[in-house]
């Protein structure tokens, strides 16, 4: 991300005071989205819960993810927390006039039908910024899925960030912010410490949000099983 640019006044009758526009500009947007996610947050019944990390660059987990309504509270959180997130989505999102807003608020279209490494994209996309979170639905989709799609633990491993637990537990009605897991290769031991997590949090359809796991971990299960049998 570029540095903002700031118009700088000097005022003589001050004793040569500097202030910057840009500045106080970019101090009242900050106000005015802070203001408008407690606000959404409130007229929903939700309120956040943990704090965000003083890491600038890391993957968000964004789980579960059940429903339309996981959008604009995640938005609605980043706003409260004053953490600017971009996210991935369905290209289809961003059709029109609405996917002009939805890329201003930091969604980047996604093309699922192309052929393309997104895992080396994401990789480079923080390599280029100091300040980068990505958010990533790891399940791909609102519908129960038994494997989560293992991008996320790809693009922040071969980027070298940690992944930041973000959660919605529709049963409490609160949001926020998990520990952090720097991914270490143990893609089992790591995982270990994501299920425990996620354990007790709730989507909005609870019977649409299916095993915290990898399709990795299964094929290197079958793999340890087969080397037992012939042993």
């Amino acid at each position: 991300m570029g540095p903002s640019v700031s118009i700088t006044i000097w005022s003589s009758l001050d004793g040569g005071s500097v202030v910057s526009r840009g500045m106080a500009g970019s101090s009242v947007k900050k106000g005015v989205k802070k203001a408008l996610g407690h606000a959404f947050l409130r007229v929903m019944g939700w309120r956040p819960e943990g704090a965000p990390p003083e890491d600038p660059r890391y993957v968000l987990i964004a789980a579960p993810h059940t429903t339309n309504w996981d959008l604009p509270l995640t938005l609605a959180f980043s706003f409260v927390y004053d953490v600017p997130i971009r996210w991935m989505g369905k290209h289809t999102l961003f059709e029109g006039l609405g996917g002009k807003v939805l890329e201003r608020l930091g969604g980047v279209p996604v093309v699922r039908t192309e052929r393309k490494n997104m895992v080396d994209q994401m990789v480079e996309l923080f390599e280029e910024n100091d300040s980068l979170v990505l958010a990533v639905p790891t399940e791909g989709t609102r519908s129960r899925v038994e494997f989560w799609k293992s991008g996320f633990y790809h693009i922040a491993r071969g980027a070298d960030v940690p992944i930041v637990l973000g959660f919605l537990d529709y049963s409490r009605r609160r949001g926020g912010f998990g520990p952090p897991v720097r991914p270490s290769g143990d893609v089992p031991g790591d995982m270990d410490r994501i299920r425990a997590f996620y354990a007790d949090k709730v989507g909005k359809f609870p019977e649409k949000f299916g095993p915290v796991r990898l399709r990795q971990e299964a094929a290197e299960e079958r793999a340890a099983a087969a080397d037992r049998e012939g042993h």
